[in-house]
């Protein structure tokens, strides 16, 4: 059952990712073209300060995640229950913040930020790009927590994603018909009260059990503060970036900054989505004995690591001639920079090729213990970010972002090894450094190479080509290296394939 979730989950986020990619691009092309650098750079922005707002779900939403691993395993519906209602009742509480800040940031944004766009448009973008989530946060933020505990993210897939196409396809209606931005805008919250309609339907239909009457539970939940300080963390390195150019630079620059972050926040969704598939089976795991969770575990570092690897490969390689066509035709700034790409790949492959270590300090709830750690981490971030964007410009956020994670990724590893697999850091360390050797010969040979990429279908041929060789490669580097880990996922995937072939002749039996 899990293995088949893991897949389901798989399945609908990559298809999720895929579709929501295609629409994605579009728009910001649009609005650059129509409106503006600026007018892009502002709705970035706006964006990125209404996610800080999530905080406010910081540490409930992962720690009732984590508490509800356990109950969800042995189908526990009271312990269950309890727990939904102590989220329930954080969720209610801190939603009402939710709403009161996103009214405050429309009254003092427009003051503070220098544009020509009029204070009275800035005023309502950022209520129509804010309000929709603080009602979806409001109403139906543990009911997306138990989908996920529950290995069933891709329930929730399917109606994010069909709202998105939704929502995408009318703002790409709107803007090619250069309909007011406060009116596309306006579309975007329109459809997340839609959404917010498909989950409490579903939730009515299929989950009845569900009694948010019961006595909270909240001690389980108790570690919600520490969990806080784990998800701020994480909040300061997905958006701290564009706060600080908006405020010591320009909207232009948020808006170069915005355009690379773009294509590596699509690597960003689709890594989460492949991890969130598994990580409700490796929590179930985690808490069904430590010597068959170990190999589970190995398995997943070493070929999950491979695939973050190789997607990022083949995104360095196709990143300038993309930009290049993407912004073919907006002259009031220039978008290609040799260097940001570089950055950006470094900060990336730091965060997500620890994810497999960060997952088992989530799943085994050690978050008051790591606590510190993550207060080292925002500080490093935030103080050598300012200090160098003074200096470097876009440069010096990267920069700043880049030293941090230096130092968290190398204690995240070292924590999960030594403290909870008992055994020496230096077996994922091991992992890290194939890759990058991997990632040095694969790039270096690619420059010798002349890949003519003057045309998106030449791109995307180049793309698939490229992914087809390189994904491969860094698997079969991880399987020499990793022998015993090779043999478990060989044998584990051969009896996934035999439980398939079983129930399906047991249904051609029952058929005929």
């Amino acid at each position: 059952m899990k293995a088949k979730r893991s897949m389901l989950n798989l399945g609908f986020g990559l298809t999720s990712q895929v579709i929501t990619i295609i629409l994605g691009f579009f728009i910001p092309r649009l609005i650059m073209v129509n409106y503006g650098s600026e007018a892009n750079g502002l709705i970035a922005s706006i964006v990125q300060i209404i996610s800080y707002f999530a905080l406010l779900e910081a540490g409930v939403g992962a720690a009732s995640l984590q508490a509800l691993y356990k109950p969800v395993a042995k189908n526990d519906y009271n312990h269950i229950n309890s727990i939904l209602a102590a989220t329930s009742s954080y969720y209610k509480k801190t939603g009402i913040y939710y709403f009161i800040s996103v009214v405050l940031l429309a009254v003092i944004y427009p003051l503070v930020i220098h544009s020509e766009i009029s204070k009275l448009s800035i005023m309502a973008i950022i209520l129509f790009s804010g309000l929709g989530g603080a009602i979806n946060y409001y109403y139906q933020g543990k009911f997306r927590v138990l989908l996920i505990a529950e290995g069933k993210s891709y329930i929730e897939t399917s109606i994010v994603t069909i709202a998105n196409i939704l929502n995408n396809v009318v703002r790409i209606i709107l803007l090619l018909q250069g309909v007011d931005i406060i009116a596309v805008q306006a579309s975007f919250f329109a459809l997340t009260v839609l959404q917010m309609i498909a989950f409490y339907i579903y939730s009515k239909r299929y989950y009845k059990w569900i009694d948010l009457g019961q006595k909270p539970d909240f001690e389980a939940i108790g570690q919600k503060n520490s969990v806080m300080v784990h998800e701020i963390s994480y909040m300061i390195f997905r958006n701290t970036d564009v706060l600080i150019l908006t405020i010591f630079t320009n909207l232009k620059v948020v808006s170069i900054y915005v355009m690379y972050n773009m294509i590596f926040t699509i690597v960003d969704n689709i890594v989460q989505t492949v991890n969130g598939s598994v990580k409700s089976a490796l929590g179930q795991s985690y808490h069904e004995g430590k010597e068959a969770f170990v190999k589970f575990y190995d398995a997943y570092e070493v070929y999950f690591m491979g695939l973050i690897f190789s997607i990022l490969t083949v995104v360095y390689i196709l990143i300038l001639p993309f930009m290049r066509l993407y912004t073919a035709g907006v002259n009031d700034v220039n978008y290609i920079n040799f260097w940001l790409p570089v950055l950006f790949v470094v900060i990336k492959l730091l965060t997500n090729a620890r994810t497999s270590s960060n997952n088992l300090i989530t799943i085994a709830g050690h978050f008051r213990n790591t606590q510190f750690r993550s207060i080292m981490e925002s500080a490093i971030n935030l103080g050598a970010s300012i200090i160098c964007v003074l200096f470097f410009g876009i440069y010096g956020v990267l920069m700043g972002t880049i030293a941090a994670l230096l130092y968290r990724s190398i204690d995240i590893v070292v924590y999960a090894n030594r403290v909870l697999l008992e055994r020496s850091p230096w077996v994922t360390f091991r992992r890290w450094l194939i890759n990058v050797g991997v990632f040095v010969a694969i790039v270096f040979i690619t420059t010798k190479i002349d890949l003519s990429m003057t045309s998106y279908t030449s791109l995307i041929l180049w793309g698939v080509v490229l992914g087809l060789v390189i994904l491969p490669i860094y698997y079969i580097a991880g399987s020499l290296m990793e022998r015993e880990v090779f043999l478990y996922a060989w044998g584990y995937a051969r009896r996934f394939r035999t439980k398939i072939k079983l129930k399906r002749s047991k249904v051609t039996a029952s058929q005929t």
